[in-house]
C-alpha cells in the first residue's frame, strides 16, 4: 500500500497569504528559504511593500528586499502579476507579492502546502493543497513528466501552454507547483555542487545578475522538514509587522 507524502522524506513547502485590513501577509518557508511580503494598500493600489528574509541561500540575498519595495510600490493590485520584473528580483519575494495581491480583498487565509518527495529509482510524487485538501497530484522522472495523462512526456520548464489554458485559480495553483518542484531538485545536488554563484544560469534572480554572482557566497542553513514534527511556517504567528 502507498504510503502518503506526509510520511516520505522529501522537500516541504508552505505559503500563507493573510488579508489583513489595509494589507496583506505573504509568508513562505522551505528547506533553503523563510520570508516574507507585507502590502499595505488602499484597497486599489500599494502604498508600501516590505519584505524580510530570515533565511536565503546566498549572502547577497537580503538586497532584494529593497528590490522588491521598488517594484511594487505605487502599482495596483490588479497589475502586481503583469508588472514583471521576476528575474531582477528575488523570484520568492515577487512569488509572495503577486500572491499577496492576488488575495488581498479576500477574507480567510490561504495556506498553500508542496510536498515532494526525494527521488526513488529516479521518480518523485509532488502534490500541492490548498488549505489542507490535495487539488494537484504529479508524478515525475527528474523534470518530466510521468502523471497526469494529460501532461506525460512534458518538462516542467515547457508547462506554460498548458498553465495558460487553465482557469485563472488552476493556474496559480500550477505555477505554485511547478515552483516548488523545481526548488525540490535542491534536495538531490550535493551542497558542494551549489555553491558557486558563478556557475548559475545567468540572470535567473536578484543574486545571478552578472555584476552580483560573483560576490555571492553560499549560507548553508536548510531544515528538512520532512524529518521530525515541525512543518513550515509553524514557528510563526501570522501577524502584520
Amino acid at each position: 500500500m502507498e504510503l502518503a507524502l506526509d510520511r516520505l522524506p522529501g522537500f516541504r513547502r508552505r505559503f500563507r497569504i493573510t488579508p489583513l485590513e489595509g494589507a496583506v501577509l505573504s509568508e513562505i518557508e522551505d528547506d533553503f528559504h523563510s520570508m516574507s511580503v507585507t502590502i499595505r494598500h488602499d484597497h486599489v493600489v500599494a502604498t508600501s511593500v516590505e519584505a524580510a528574509m530570515r533565511r536565503a541561500p546566498w549572502t547577497t540575498c537580503p538586497g532584494a528586499v529593497e528590490q522588491v519595495s521598488q517594484t511594487f510600490t505605487g502599482v495596483r493590485l490588479n497589475e502586481f502579476a503583469e508588472r514583471g520584473e521576476k528575474r531582477s528580483n528575488c523570484t520568492h519575494l515577487h512569488d509572495l507579492a503577486t500572491l499577496g495581491a492576488a488575495h488581498a480583498h479576500e477574507v480567510e487565509p490561504l495556506v498553500y502546502d508542496i510536498l515532494v518527495t526525494d527521488p526513488v529509482e529516479g521518480r518523485r510524487d509532488a502534490e500541492l493543497r490548498r488549505n489542507g485538501v490535495c487539488v494537484l497530484r504529479w508524478m515525475l522522472e527528474g523534470f518530466k513528466m510521468l502523471a497526469p495523462a494529460e501532461l506525460v512526456g512534458m518538462t516542467l520548464d515547457k508547462l506554460n501552454p498548458w498553465i495558460s489554458r487553465l482557469a485563472p485559480r488552476a493556474q496559480e495553483e500550477a505555477r505554485v507547483l511547478r515552483w516548488g518542484t523545481m526548488i525540490a531538485n535542491g534536495r538531490t545536488i550535493p551542497l558542494e555542487q551549489q555553491s558557486d554563484a558563478t556557475r548559475m544560469p545567468v540572470g535567473n534572480c536578484y543574486t545571478f545578475q552578472p555584476h552580483r554572482m560573483r560576490q555571492a557566497k553560499r549560507v548553508g542553513e536548510i531544515r528538512d522538514f520532512s524529518r521530525g514534527t515541525a512543518q513550515p511556517l509553524d514557528e510563526r504567528r501570522a501577524v502584520c509587522p
